[in-house]
């Protein structure tokens, strides 16, 4: 059973505009690239998986936003 929460408009363009703050999204890159050169330290390795997680949870609700506003991603 799906649930629906009436939420105004304004709350939803807001919700679609979420994004990870820009020293997060640069220190997911530059793990990526650490990763993609084997580089990782154990802790660099699970700071990754902690922000790829976010990252993914974001998009997932940014996602559903642009669908209730008939926006395209």
């Amino acid at each position: 059973m799906a649930l629906t929460i009436d939420a105004p408009q304004k709350w939803v363009e807001n919700i679609a505009m979420l994004r990870l703050p820009e020293q997060a999204d640069r220190r997911l890159q530059q793990l990526m690239d650490r990763n993609n050169e084997g580089l990782l330290t154990q802790q660099e390795r699970a700071d990754l998986e902690a922000l790829a997680e976010l990252s993914e949870q974001l998009s997932l609700v940014r996602a559903e936003a642009l669908h209730l506003l008939g926006r395209k991603p």
